[in-house]
């Protein structure tokens, strides 16, 4: 007998364990499996053999997100693509626009009022109610939250194509956390672009189109770094009619595209995807990487300077 194996022993009941630990004035005849706490129904929580106390179920929980739950949670984040997370993000900025706008603003979104109000990129101006608004007058976040809005459904879709088209491909190639970058360095500096060299400080801007060419920068940059290879190669080629039919698109009579925009976002992308990998020693790679991404950073903020600047000269009064 005493060779048999031995079945695991459930630890006693503390004395008076025939109440309730947590409701002493209960009694029970149920104790925890775990831990041999007495429990009453309000406290047993059901396991794969018996019942568990709470005690002992917080316990496991905290013991789980420290171990497995936690490797399981980094996998299912780094399963999610940034170009997946952009895409709801402009998806939502664009519900956003047909709360404010009306059940009529599907197809062709809300007015210019409302579209200033959400957020959208503007130099400088005076709303009828009287408020001065504008990227002149310190609100530089227009220059970010307007990638996120759209003129239409139409505008919405061609850039969300656009992005699910290129976003992939320069996400796998570079990685998440350079891809991101790319996106919202040259979205800004495209933004400020577009406020820089604006005709009239009462132009209206919204889109994620600038950044998206950053992101085709970006891309050509990448792939002229590795022309050596096929792909590379082939993926400059395939590039050329993109390019030319987009240049036709910004520039033709009558365009409402804001060429200035697209413009930026492609130069600032050309130098992302030139940085974006870094060059000389290892070690230095990402201290360059950064220092890119930094300067062009501080380029966007620069052109936007010079151009409030200009206003403060030309419109006083609302300064």
């Amino acid at each position: 007998m005493d060779d048999m194996e031995q079945q695991p022993v459930i630890p006693p009941p503390p004395p008076g364990g025939d109440h309730c630990y947590r409701h002493p004035s209960v009694a029970t005849g149920v104790h925890c499996t775990r831990c041999g706490r007495a429990i009453c129904t309000e406290c047993m929580i059901a396991a794969p053999v018996g019942h568990h106390c709470p005690t002992c179920v917080a316990e496991a929980r905290s013991e789980y997100r420290k171990g497995p739950g936690r490797r399981v949670a980094i996998a299912n984040a780094k399963a999610i693509s940034v170009t997946s997370v952009l895409l709801v993000l402009m998806g939502i900025g664009y519900v956003l626009e047909m709360v404010v706008g009306g059940v009529g603003s599907l197809m062709s979104g809300p007015n210019t009022i409302h579209l200033v109000r959400l957020g959208a990129s503007i130099g400088l101006a005076q709303l009828p109610d009287g408020d001065v608004v504008g990227i002149a007058v310190g609100e530089q976040w227009r220059m970010v939250t307007a990638i996120f809005l759209h003129g239409g459904i139409l505008h919405l879709l061609m850039n969300a194509y656009a992005l699910w088209l290129f976003g992939p491909v320069v996400e796998r190639e570079l990685g998440r956390a350079r891809f991101l970058l790319i996106f919202l360095t040259t979205g800004l500096f495209a933004s400020a672009a577009s406020y820089a060299f604006a005709g009239d400080p009462v132009q209206v801007s919204v889109g994620a189109s600038g950044a998206i060419f950053g992101v085709v920068g970006a891309f050509v940059a990448y792939n002229y770094r590795h022309r050596e290879l096929a792909l590379a190669a082939a993926r400059l080629r395939g590039l050329v009619p993109f390019l030319i039919l987009n240049m036709v698109l910004a520039f033709g009579l009558n365009s409402v595209i804001d060429w200035r925009a697209h413009l930026g976002g492609f130069v600032a992308g050309l130098a992302a995807g030139i940085v974006a990998e870094g060059w000389g020693a290892r070690s230095m790679r990402t201290a360059i990487a950064v220092g890119g991404f930094a300067a062009i950073t501080v380029g966007a903020l620069v052109l936007a300077a010079w151009k409030t600047a200009q206003y403060r000269t030309e419109f006083p009064a609302f300064f």
